[in-house]
Formats: structure tokens, sequence, C-alpha cells
């Protein structure tokens, strides 16, 4: 390993370049020689530091960009390529991109890495120290934007033109840290040391309005017409980073906006002597791509995350319609078949009103026209059944932010209701449930109304999800066009969270059945007949017994903890809320820590229990919760009556980059959610197929993972949805499960009593309160199964071989849940976008 405190330095010659060999070998060349040539040419002409100073950071910086040479031709000719062929291209609009470090994960697309590796050594440097310098792009925070990631990397490998659209936030949501067991929020300025892998683009941007006013015209033809007078203009400019696909040529893009000023600097202002006002329009305009997620809390919070969702939005819709008119030369008429513009969630929902407005007020075609592009460009994915998730803004705030838009929206209403009436006459309380504008609570703006009414096809993410979305949440607009409705369950590229994450892994695999699963999960059918292998077995074992360690290393150096890789690592990491219960398994926790100091001579398997997530920061259950984890912990972790064969650990700041340790070393997946209330999950997915078994609920995907797996390979407790529908219907109490079970009684009297805060009961009493009072997703109610279900568990672990029958098979099993097959069906069922192969 490379010493960080006295890093070797290259010589001159070296640094010069002059072993680059052939001209422009230094730019293409795949040789170790020739990757070595480019980083000794970016350390001289790009990082511009002499051999003496050279860091890792350095290096890193000048490997990530001979890396993005190579990609850049493939780059060029992908777009050039669907220009001529006058290909259909995905859209892809998403507030999140949650993309990770792109150094490893490039040179595993372009197949380099051995390369990179000998390049780097003949520098003297160790490439794993090199790849450990790459920060976490702030561009995302959970599971909807490493969706949206995994999805742009199966779109460039399975050679589907595509642009994925968002915002280039300067700060992520926040970084996290644990302080006195309480999460803090640090600002995440991922952009401090800049982003090699991106290129801006001023020349590509675009005007962003808002606020201000309408006034009806005349046009030359005399047709009345409608012009926004806008408040505030501003611009967002364009910053491109490619995507490279996995043995193929095609290089896709990724495009995300960043808010300028039109005009950064009043110098009149500042020879006046009035120098706040001199930079007062750059700031402002800045304001609006600053930071993921600000706060909704407040209405200052909500009224810029609607100028978010706007301006990325129309910066998109302004893009696409330039490509499609002034760079290929189209008529307007062709865009549905040349253009399929997908909605991830409601945060991009605005975009129906906006191409509308684009189409009517810019390029003046007659509404019939403009609608029947509209609706066959979009399609809509929803994430979501938790009604707060399903975005409304308040009717004034949308008029003033947006009146150009409000007009469009009640337009789009009228007709719509009057389809609606025609289809079903006299019931008016269809009418309300579905109409545009909702009145309960004050008037306001129903977002996922109007993705659902302005595009042609509408998803959910799990067969589950998308039957409750028929069902319950658009239920109403099923029943209006059943057409419309449609599955594609959710996944995730093998390629990072699999081949880039757990190398030991991806050996085994390719040893066993060759290297083709990297590209078709399903091979990985194979394994099966290797599953009472006991030599493979013990492979496998060994396999995951070195990630374990490899985490548990990562563990100690974060917190301070030592875990033994022996013991089972039984994980739970994801955003913190309610529903998806972490504080089930706390309590879980906390029962197997009471049966220890009541019955000290008791045998349990010994587990190390790990969390990750981030709670909102408005959101205060939610941080009382990992106050709940992280005060148990301290107790449990310091006792010798429990530590004994019980370990917890709040593992701080998750993201993308100590993901790919934490799911390799993973035995026992915790998916708990309430039934009912998880679209799909994906680092359930991500688990799978690194042969951890699952417990879980009949929850989003959840479903179809034991059904690929087999009952007998996942471990199942809970209510069902149904149930849980029942359970509430009929007046949930859940104090009667305090009153009906003595164990249940006893964990929450240690909570309350402040057994884990230092006899301070006020602490979690919010928790204890919550859960006996009001309870809304059932923890309480599935306690007693989930504790049961953790028996079983229990007695699988002591069996090792039979243990890992189950690992083995749910990795063989998860072939459906690659990213490659959910963008197959996607754009084969929904986009009609098909493959095209880039000559190179």
């Amino acid at each position: 390993m490379t010493d960080l405190a006295n890093p070797p330095t290259s010589t001159s010659a070296e640094v010069s370049g002059v072993t680059a060999g052939p001209t422009g070998q230094s730019r293409s060349g795949m040789t170790a020689d020739a990757l070595r040539a480019a980083v000794s040419d970016h350390l001289l002409y790009s990082i511009a530091r002499p051999p003496a100073v050279l860091t890792p950071e350095h290096y890193y910086r000048a490997l990530s960009l001979a890396v993005r040479d190579r990609m850049q031709k493939r780059w060029m000719a992908t777009t050039q390529d669907w220009l001529d062929r006058s290909a259909k291209v995905t859209c892809y609009l998403s507030a999140e991109f949650l993309m990770g470090p792109q150094l490893g994960n490039n040179l595993l697309n372009l197949g380099i890495e051995d390369e990179a590796r000998t390049a780097l050594a003949g520098l003297g440097q160790d490439l794993d120290v090199i790849l450990d310098c790459e920060g976490e792009p702030g561009l995302g925070n959970g599971g909807l934007g490493r969706l949206a990631a995994c999805y742009l990397d199966s779109l460039a490998t399975l050679e589907r033109p595509s642009i994925g659209y968002g915002i280039r936030y300067e700060f992520g949501i926040f970084s996290q840290e644990i302080v006195d067991g309480w999460q803090v929020e640090k600002t995440d300025n991922w952009l401090v040391r800049g982003n090699p892998w991106e290129i801006d683009k001023p020349d590509a941007s675009y005007l962003v309005s808002w606020g201000g006013h309408t006034e009806a015209y005349e046009d030359v033809t005399g047709r009345l017409r409608v012009r926004w007078v806008p408040q505030r203009v501003f611009q967002g400019v364009s910053y491109d980073t490619p995507v490279q696909g996995y043995g193929v040529n095609t290089c896709n893009t990724l495009t995300l906006w960043s808010a300028r000023a039109v005009e950064s600097f009043a110098l009149e202002a500042f020879n006046t002597g009035d120098f706040y006002r001199a930079v007062d329009e750059e700031v402002v305009s800045e304001t609006v791509s600053k930071v993921l997620y600000p706060n909704d809390e407040p209405e200052a919070g909500k009224r810029l995350r609607l100028l978010q969702q706007y301006f990325f939005v129309t910066c998109s819709l302004q893009d696409v319609l330039n490509i499609h008119t002034q760079r290929a030369g189209l008529p307007l008429s062709a865009l549905p078949d040349k253009w399929a513009i997908q909605l991830n969630d409601t945060h991009p929902s605005i975009a129906v009103a906006e191409l509308m407005r684009l189409l009517i007020d810019d390029h003046q075609l007659p509404w019939e026209q403009a609608w029947n592009l509209t609706v066959r460009t979009f399609g809509y994915t929803n994430h979501t059944l938790l009604p707060e998730a399903l975005e409304t803004w308040p009717l004034a705030m949308f008029s003033e932010a947006l009146p150009r838009h409000l007009e469009l929206i009640y337009e789009i209403n009228d007709r719509f209701l009057e389809e609606v009436r025609a289809r079903f006459p006299g019931d008016e309380e269809r009418v309300a449930r579905m109409s545009l504008i909702g009145e309960d609570g004050g008037r306001s703006v129903r977002m996922a109304h109007l993705a659902t009414v302005g595009s042609h096809a509408v998803n959910g993410v799990a067969a589950l999800h998308s039957e409750l979305l028929k069902s319950s949440v658009l239920k109403d607009f099923y029943e209006m066009w059943p057409q419309r409705f449609g599955n594609v369950t959710n996944g995730v590229t093998p390629r990072r969270f699999l081949a880039l994450s757990n190398p030991g892994l991806r050996g085994l695999l390719d040893q066993t059945i060759g290297t083709g699963w990297l590209t078709d999960l399903e091979r990985l059918h194979g394994l099966e007949s290797f599953v009472d292998d006991p030599a493979f077995r013990q492979r496998w074992r060994d396999v995951k017994r070195v990630n374990k360690s490899r985490l548990a290393e990562f563990i100690h150096s974060a917190t301070g903890i030592e875990c033994s890789p022996a013991w089972m690592f039984d994980v739970q990491v994801k955003r913190i809320h309610e529903y998806k219960r972490q504080h089930l398994m706390a309590l879980h926790i906390i029962t197997l820590y009471h049966r220890l100091k009541t019955s000290p001579g008791l045998t349990v398997p010994p587990r190390v229990f790990l969390f990750g997530g981030k709670a909102a920061p408005g959101y205060f259950v939610a941080k009382r919760i990992i106050k709940l984890i992280t005060a148990v912990g301290e107790t449990i972790n310091a006792d010798p009556d429990v530590n004994r064969c019980l370990k917890v650990v709040f593992l701080p700041n998750f993201n993308v980059k100590n993901a790919h340790l934490v799911y390799p070393a993973a035995d026992l997946s915790e998916q708990i959610s309430t039934a009912g209330k998880e679209a799909s999950g994906t680092g359930n997915m991500k688990f799978m197929i690194n042969g951890a078994v699952t417990i879980g609920t009949l929850d989003g995907a959840n479903v179809e993972i034991r059904r690929e797996a087999g009952a007998e390979n996942f471990f199942l407790f809970g209510l069902t949805e149904g149930e849980v529908e029942r359970v509430k219907a009929d007046g949930y109490r859940p104090l009667n499960h305090v009153e009906s079970d003595a164990e249940l009684a006893a964990v929450l009297e240690l909570i309350a009593r402040g057994e884990f805060t230092g006899g301070d009961p006020e602490v979690l009493r919010p928790i204890v309160d919550n859960l006996i009072h009001h309870d809304p997703f059932l923890a309480l109610a599935d306690y007693r199964s989930y504790v049961d279900c953790q028996e079983q568990v229990s007695r699988a672990w002591l069996d090792s071989d039979a243990w890992s029958r189950m690992s083995i098979l749910n990795t063989a099993r998860s072939g459906m849940f690659s990213s490659d097959r959910a963008i197959a069906e996607y754009c084969d069922d929904i986009w009609g976008v098909g493959p095209m192969p880039v000559a190179f």
C-alpha cells in the first residue's frame, strides 16, 4: 500500500508523458503503457503540479481525466449516430441521480481495470488507494436517485439512446454525523475539489422565467394568444457527464442544469458603491441549484422546491425541442416518434404543463395538436403510495410562481373533467376526486393527477405496488384508462453492485459459470448446479468472510466498534422513516437484551446489528429513531453480559461508496416495512444478488424476491397489505398488543424508564408514546410475528451448510432484478426505443 504521508514522486520524464508512444495513444490507447502516459500527461498539463508535491488525490484526478478521454470519442460518436440515424431517444427526467463514485465503474465498463492497475503501479501508486480518493457526488439521497443511475447504466449497456436530465446540486442533502447519538447535518460540499467527469457547456443554456403575470394579445393572424411577463428571469447552464455502457461503444449523456444569473454582475451598482446589489442577482439565481431537497417545512422551502422542479424541467424540455427542431431538423409533429420522456416520480410532473406552454405559446401550435403530442411523448413512473409524497402545491403559491402554467392546468382540467363526466355521468364525487385541483384543506394543484392525465403510460415499480396503484391511489384513473397502466419492477445494475463492489464473488462466479452473467443476470441460475457441492459452499463462505472482514475494518475506523466476521451481519440500511420500521428492528434488539439480562445463561447466536441511513432534517420521529438505535447500541456494546453475542452499529453517512462494503458483507437483509407502504425497494435486490437472505413482509418487491428465491429461502413475517387495511378499518389500538404481550411491555418499559439514556426517561419518551398511542405503521401489531421469525433465523444460522445453500440460491435466483431487464421492458413496452449499436 502507498504511504499517504510520503507519497512516491514521479520523475520529470514520467510526468512529461514522453512514454506516450504513437500519436494520440495518450488520449485513446487502452494499454497499460498508454494509460500510464496519459496519467503523466494530465499530471503535467491538467493538474499542473510539480512531481515533488503530487498526492494520491492528484493521481485520482489525472487518471479520471485519462479515462474520460477514452470515453469522449465514443460519447461523440454515440450522439452523432442517433442524430444521423434520427433514432428515437429516451429522456429520463429525475430530481435525483445518485451516481456514486465513477472511476471504478468506468474502468469496469471500458474493460481496463487491470491495465489501470498496472499503469498506476508503474507510477508508484496503488489503484485501490487512488479509487478511495473519489468522493460521493451529492446528486441524490436514496433509492429514487440510485435507480435513475442504474437505469442510465443499463440504457448505455443495452445500446439504447438516452439522455438523463436533472439538477447539478452544488451541495448534497447533507453529510451525516452522529454526535452524542444524535444526527447532526453538515454541509455536503461535494464540488469543493471539482468534478473531473463533467464538462460544462455554457453555450447550452436556456432562460427560465418565474413569477409575474400573463397578458392576452392577438397575433398577426388575429388569433387570441397569451404571453407570460415574468417577474424574474435567470438561466440554466448545462453540465454534461458521459455514461459509458459495459463492453459496448455506446456512451450516453447525463445533463445536469446549474442556475446562473442572466447578468451576474451589475457594474453600475458596484461603481456607485452598492456592492451588495452588484452581485444580488447572481446570488439569488444560483440559490435555485444550491442544495438537494431544501427543508420544505417552511413556505420558503416549498417555494424553492417548486422552483427547482420547474427549473430543471423547462431547461430539459427546451433542450429537447432545440435538438429536435434545430440540430435534427425535424418537425414538431414527429416529437413522440423521436422522443420518449419519462417522469421519474411526481417531481418533474410540471413538465406536462411546461411542454404545453412551449408548444402553444412559443411554437404556436393549436391546443388539440399540442395535447396529442404531449400525451404521446410522456410516460409517468409512480414510486410511492404515501399521500404526502404525491406532491400538491397550494394554489396561491402556484399561481404566484407559475401563472401561465396554472392557466394551462385549468384548461387541461376543464377538458379532462368533461371526459370524466361523459364517461361517468352524474358521478360528481368521482369528478371531485379526479380533478387536478384539490379542494380539501385549501385549494391545491395535484401533481400526480397532472402526470397521470398527461402521460400515455403509467407504471408502478413492483407487482404489488402497481396493483395497489390501480386499486387505491389512482383507482379512478385506472377505471378511466385501464390501457395506460402497467408494471415495471425495479432493478439494479450488476456491474456496480456485484462486479465492482464484490470482486471476490465476481471472481468465483466467473470461474464457475463464465463471465456472461454481467450482461445476462439470468445466467446466475447456473449456480444451482453447485449448491450441494461442499467445496463450492466453502468457497462461497470464504468470499463472504473476506467481505465481512473488509466491512468490519471500515466499521472500526468509522465508529470505533469492533465486530467479528464470524458473527451474523444483520443489516438494515435505507432512509430512516417510520414506515421502513427501523424502530421495529430496534425492539427486537432490546428483546434480546432483555432476555440476556434476565437469563444470564441464555445462548444467543452472535449477531452484529448494522443500521445506516439519513433522517430528513425536519422529521422529528425519524431523528428520535436514530437516537434510539445509538442509545441501545452504546448500552449493549459496553455491557459484557450482552456484548459477548450482540453488537449494534449505526454507520454514519450511508452512501453509495460505503454501500460497496455493506451489501457484499450482509448475511441477513432486513426488509421490514409495513405491507402496502414500500413501492418496491432496490436495496432488497442489492442484498439478494450478493447472497444475503431476506427477512421481510410481503411488501414492495419483497413479494417477487420471495417468489424467485423460493419461500424456503426467505424469512416471512407480518400482516399482509389486506390485513393491514382491515386492522386500521377496525380501529387499531396499539395498546392492546402491549397489554397482551408481557415481553413487549417489558421492552417498552426499558425504553420508557431510561435504561438506554442514563436514567433519563424524557429523551426517548416520544418514541414510546408514538408507538403506544398512534403506531401509524403497525410496528407493535407485527412485533410478535417478527420476533418469532427472528428465532427461525437464529436456528437457521447455526447450520452453516443450510445457510450457505440459502445464500447461494438467493444469488442464483436474482436474475430478474437486473436493471437491464427493467430497462428492456421500458424500452420495448413503453418507450419504443430500440438498440442502436455505435460504430467506432
